[in-house]
């Protein structure tokens, strides 16, 4: 066997590994949204503003492509073919491209997202069909309203909903004084650290995964002008 034929066979292998690791991430990615998508069915039929449920619906799709991309890394890799390697390799460029442009946006525009999500919640508290949700969210969370107990003032003409309060009446007069959104969006914070380092480590492993697949395309296209 040829130098040009090991150096080939090791990236090859070292691809492969790289790119299982990146599925196996994926599964992992997908595996934490599910999970917060069931302990946040209470309120499933509250806005997608919701910051639990959004972050649920974004590990699911995140980890949804990175299976799909690292599945096909992978068979890149085996079948040592430049059409599928290209392929992976304009995929995984473009989702790191996303990444980062969705990380610099949330950064920038974190105030105005926060703005915008509370005023989505609150013209949902005058949804009948939302009520139950509401309920749910703040016995679970022990809270009152979006921002302050007084937004309930506007939609039940100056009450509290029983669900405000701790003991359950059937008039609520000095609800919770912490606000939902902010409670949801710190339990959220709480649980995050961990799925951010998981995050750091995918994303290291898509930069080597883009490198190891560059390579590899490079090597098999001199190989193929070698046999040429």
């Amino acid at each position: 066997m040829s130098a040009s034929q090991r150096w080939l066979c090791c990236v090859k292998y070292l691809m492969f590994v790289f790119n299982l690791i990146f599925w196996l991430g994926g599964c992992g990615l997908f595996g934490v949204g599910v999970w917060l998508s069931f302990t946040q069915a209470e309120f499933s039929s509250l806005p997608v503003s919701f910051p639990s449920l959004s972050a649920a619906n974004l590990l699911l799709v995140a980890g949804g492509v990175t299976m799909v991309t690292g599945f096909l890394g992978c068979l890149g890799a085996l079948k040592e073919q430049r059409c599928l390697l290209m392929t992976f390799f304009v995929i995984l460029l473009l989702l790191v491209l996303t990444e980062v442009t969705l990380t610099l946006v949330l950064h920038i525009f974190r105030k105005e997202l926060d703005t915008h999500a509370q005023d989505e919640l609150k013209k949902g508290m005058f949804d009948e069909g939302l009520r139950k949700s509401w309920d749910n969210v703040q016995k679970m969370f022990k809270c009152c309203g979006v921002t302050n107990k007084t937004d309930w003032y506007l939609v039940t003409n100056g009450t509290l909903p029983s669900s405000c309060c701790s003991v359950r009446t059937e008039q609520c007069d000095d609800g919770w004084s912490e606000p939902c959104y902010q409670k949801a969006r710190q339990w959220l914070l709480d649980n995050i650290p961990s799925v951010l380092m998981f995050g750091v480590c995918i994303s290291i492993i898509q930069i080597l995964a883009l490198v190891f697949s560059l390579l590899m395309y490079c090597q098999i296209m001199c190989a193929e002008k070698y046999l040429d």
